[in-house]
């Protein structure tokens, strides 16, 4: 996960923790925010695979609009 879209979820994050929601309202938008994370960095790891096997790969997920 780039650098970048980890600075976005510490923001969320901080925003989360700072507003006016419930306990549990938090915690389990933390937990979802957690959830993303992981399936972005398996996202991450399959795409680095597949550009292994394939220089194409790029063009192909970035024509579906998955990267």
């Amino acid at each position: 996960m780039s650098n970048k879209k980890i600075e976005h979820l510490e923001r969320i994050k901080d925003a989360i923790k700072n507003s006016d929601l419930s306990e549990e309202q938090k915690s389990n938008s933390f937990k979802h925010i957690e959830e993303w994370y992981e399936e972005d960095k398996a996202f991450g790891t399959l795409y680095e695979k597949l550009s292994e096997i394939s220089p194409k790969i790029e063009s192909i997920l970035n024509e579906l609009g998955l990267i």
